[in-house]
């Protein structure tokens, strides 16, 4: 055998240590687990608040009677939520894009989250 074959076999069994946190250890994992619940949770909730929106929006609009005032409030109630859903899709979107490139895998599991609560 080669010394480079002996020292690539000696590299492959050969554990660094030293001062630092261990990146798979329970309190990154922990943190993980918050970031990734607190950022599914609010992007379900922003998106149900502005559908919620457009919704009253729409029934405003409706009830207006051809009132310009009632009509164009209920036309910028629509256009925010609309813009409101798009704002939350595109950040849902990044956030993933981030966390798949920071080595977070489940960054938006809200079904594991909802599993570990037991629903």
């Amino acid at each position: 055998m080669s010394l480079i074959h002996t020292l690539y076999a000696q590299a492959a069994t050969y554990q660094l240590t030293g001062p630092g946190v261990d990146p798979t250890g329970t309190p990154v994992v922990t943190m993980e687990r918050i970031i990734s619940v607190v950022i599914g949770v609010l992007s379900v909730v922003a998106f149900i608040f502005f559908a919620i929106q457009i919704i009253f929006a729409g029934y405003e609009f409706i009830s207006s009677q051809g009132d310009p005032k009632r009509l164009d409030a209920a036309k910028t109630r629509i256009t925010n939520g609309i813009l409101g859903i798009v704002v939350v899709v595109v950040a849902v979107t990044l956030t993933n894009l981030l966390g798949r490139l920071a080595g977070i895998q489940s960054i938006l599991d809200l079904n594991g989250f909802f599993t570990s609560l037991g629903l």
